[in-house]
């Protein structure tokens, strides 16, 4: 473990997966790290602190950065990476359901990296990594309001970016694939299931099981979240991951049409 000291972290989502790797690569890397999450668990990695946060609430979002600052007196990195995942046909999801989903993996993101401004505006330094997904970059039948989120999250960050620079802070997107993660145990169900779409959405997520059973190991993306947190002059979007590269440099480059029917081919839908 390092002994550099690089300044102070807080991780959200942090009791497992991506969150949970980071804390230990940022800890590692020599930053004091808060790693937050609803539930806490009981034990954690040594030399990271655990904090209780829901992103979906202001009073615990304050109450977060006012405990951090009292116990070290700065923020230099926050790793937005608490979301949730909904898989199903858009027009299953009730706005109800749609709203829930944008308040954890959008305005989640706006309230802590709201909050924290002030504070990194004054030290004329900080950096805010925010986690989106190659979803933020491709369209993803039977994902489209989870798509929907990483999207605006690349355009918040992207923005704002713009926005802070001269006051020292920087906005940057991490952008994983497929991890190795609970994420697909956890997705959402659709609030209003219909018949009609049973036979394409068990598709779809029989291919999402597979594809996160040979995802990349967590630690890819927390090594690429502690390069983003750490960068002299950090680029906008970090992909982790190979899968993750390939999927960016093919949006980019191969054509329309092409693009298309391969994404459609590799989830089982009609050419």
């Amino acid at each position: 473990m390092t002994t550099t000291n690089r300044g102070v972290a807080i991780v959200t989502g942090a009791s497992s997966g991506i969150g949970f790797s980071s804390s230990k690569f940022l800890r590692d890397a020599g930053y004091k790290v808060f790693g937050t999450s609803r539930r806490p668990p009981a034990s954690t990695a040594d030399g990271i602190m655990t904090l209780a946060l829901d992103v979906t609430d202001d009073h615990s979002v304050a109450t977060l950065v006012d405990r951090v600052m009292t116990e070290a007196g700065r923020i230099d990195v926050v790793v937005n990476n608490a979301g949730v995942g909904l898989l199903g046909a858009a027009e299953e999801s009730s706005t109800a359901q749609a709203q829930a989903l944008f308040d954890v993996n959008v305005f989640g993101v706006m309230r802590l990296t709201r909050a924290v401004l002030p504070i990194m505006r004054s030290q004329r330094q900080g950096r805010i990594v925010n986690v989106s997904s190659v979803l933020g970059l491709i369209p993803a039948p039977f994902s489209a309001i989870y798509a929907s989120t990483k999207h605006a999250v690349e355009g918040y960050s992207e923005s704002l970016d713009h926005e802070l620079r001269p006051f020292g802070v920087r906005v940057v997107v991490v952008e994983p694939a497929y991890t190795q993660t609970a994420f697909d145990e956890n997705l959402i169900k659709p609030d209003s299931l219909l018949e009609i779409y049973d036979a394409a959405r068990a598709g779809a997520g029989e291919i999402s099981r597979k594809a996160v059973e040979n995802g990349d190991d967590p630690q890819v993306v927390a090594k690429t979240i502690v390069e983003a947190s750490t960068a002299h002059s950090p680029k906008g979007r970090y992909t982790a991951g190979k899968m993750a590269r390939q999927v960016s440099l093919l949006r980019r480059f191969v054509p329309a049409a092409a693009f298309d029917k391969s994404l459609r081919k590799q989830n089982g839908l009609p050419v």
